[in-house]
């Protein structure tokens, strides 16, 4: 009984580690990803009635232009995702980069406030709607695993 329960726990072990750089690098991956994409027209445009609907965005859309925001967004993606790449030998930069996403991820959830056709149409509020509902849900996941990274970060920085 002893035996299965320091397996259990051995599993348990490895399992936590594989998520704990999934979890990290899956962040990183979707930044980066995402940030490139917003160098398209079709990301820029897809971006559009989020930032144009948005307070702390439509101010950047009128000064910059769409193309002009949509890449400067794309590029702070970017560096925040190489940010947090570096955990394993700059510890400090990744856990600073984990607190750009915080930001990020805390901006892009004000669209759900903000955003015209987030709640769906004849059910309302907590009903999403598929597009752009649920696709900014999915951002509390990611706030979360901004979150966890920057404080693991923090911890193992010197």
């Amino acid at each position: 009984m002893e035996m299965a329960g320091a397996v259990h726990t051995e599993r348990g072990r490895s399992l936590e580690n594989f998520g704990e750089k999934l979890l990290r690098y899956g962040l990183v991956a979707v930044l980066l990803w995402v940030g490139a994409l917003k160098f398209t027209e079709y990301e820029a445009m897809g971006i559009k009635p989020l930032v144009e609907n948005s307070p702390l965005t439509a101010w950047a859309l009128q000064a910059l232009g769409l193309k002009a925001l949509s890449a400067l967004i794309g590029t702070v993606e970017i560096v925040v995702g190489l940010m947090i790449a570096t955990r394993a030998f700059a510890p400090k930069a990744s856990a600073y980069g984990s607190i750009g996403a915080i930001v990020i991820f805390l901006v892009t959830l004000t669209f759900l406030l903000t955003t015209p056709g987030v709640w769906q149409p004849g059910y309302g509020f907590p009903f999403p709607s598929p597009m752009p509902g649920q696709f900014l849900a999915k951002d509390l996941v990611l706030l979360g695993a901004a979150i966890w990274s920057a404080g693991e970060a923090l911890r193992a920085a010197p």
